[in-house]
């Protein structure tokens, strides 16, 4: 008996090709590229999830929350387009609140 994904996984990307998630991704250590892929599985079998894995951020719009080794803390933003979760945005945060550039980033790719 095999398990199916409940969504697919697809990287956003522009109009000249680039997938800024998946960049930011490669930039990564190996461990960290684990714990972030680990966790957006979760999210890609167990849908819909809540917190405190995923929280929804505004209409369309939630993000993937990470603990990363050292105490720091990742985020990848996405939306969902039919059965897709569309990955729009990743970063390190560095304060308490989502930075208002990472918000209008991932909202503009959305």
């Amino acid at each position: 008996m095999s398990i199916q994904a409940v969504l697919k996984v697809s990287f956003w990307t522009s109009e000249a090709g680039h997938e800024p998630v998946r960049e930011w991704l490669t930039s990564l250590s190996q461990t960290d590229k684990k714990a972030i892929g680990k966790k957006i599985l979760t999210v890609q079998f167990r849908w819909p999830l809540g917190m405190p894995t995923v929280r929804k951020i505004e209409r369309d719009l939630w993000e993937v929350r990470i603990r990363l080794e050292g105490g720091r803390i990742a985020r990848v933003m996405f939306t969902l387009f039919n059965d897709k979760m569309v990955l729009l945005h990743g970063f390190i945060k560095k304060s308490q609140k989502t930075p208002m550039n990472d918000l209008a980033l991932a909202r503009t790719r959305k």
